[in-house]
């Protein structure tokens, strides 16, 4: 990691850049969803641990929404995790992105990069949601991450729990 990533890591993330950080759980045939803290979700290496509390038989999700600006899916089955990142050039403004993109192994971001979702399309395809749909949901520039999220919520089934959790 360069001194310039590493100098944008400890001046652009605040807990308040976080919009929520939320983990959903498949327990006794129904999805719970639980809020976790906002500092939780400004580091992949924090986020991860907190997966792991939570019981699943499908594997534990993670949904962060970071500034409006992009959001990370993390699915954690026991030592598996896979990962998506909404915009790939978040990469190097924001923390959590840039840990995401170090774990996915993204090259580096350019200037002539466009917004593009990396990772793990289909990373809820045996739940519902095709990597189609959801590559269809990261590229639409009238939704903001919320937006997106709530998407995916009502899609896999916890909808109501995410409304009630983020408005």
């Amino acid at each position: 990691m360069t001194a310039h990533v590493a100098e944008h890591r400890e001046t652009i993330m605040a807990e308040d850049d976080v919009d929520f950080a939320l983990v959903a759980y498949h327990d006794d045939g129904r999805w719970e969803l639980a809020e976790v803290s906002p500092a939780l979700g400004e580091d992949i290496d924090a986020f991860l641990p907190t997966l792991q509390r939570f019981p699943s038989d499908v594997g534990v999700i993670g949904l962060v929404s970071v500034s409006d600006e992009f959001f990370v899916i993390v699915r954690s089955t026991g030592d598996e995790v896979r990962l998506l990142l909404s915009d790939a050039t978040m990469a190097d403004l924001w923390s959590l992105a840039t840990g995401v993109a170090e774990m996915l192994d993204l090259p580096e971001v350019t200037d002539e990069d466009e917004p593009a979702p990396a990772g793990d399309l289909a990373i809820l395809a045996d739940l519902g949601l095709s990597s189609a749909e959801l590559e269809l949901l990261c590229s639409d520039d009238d939704l903001y991450p919320d937006d997106v999220l709530a998407d995916v919520a009502k899609r896999l089934g916890f909808g109501e729990a995410f409304e009630a959790i983020v408005g």
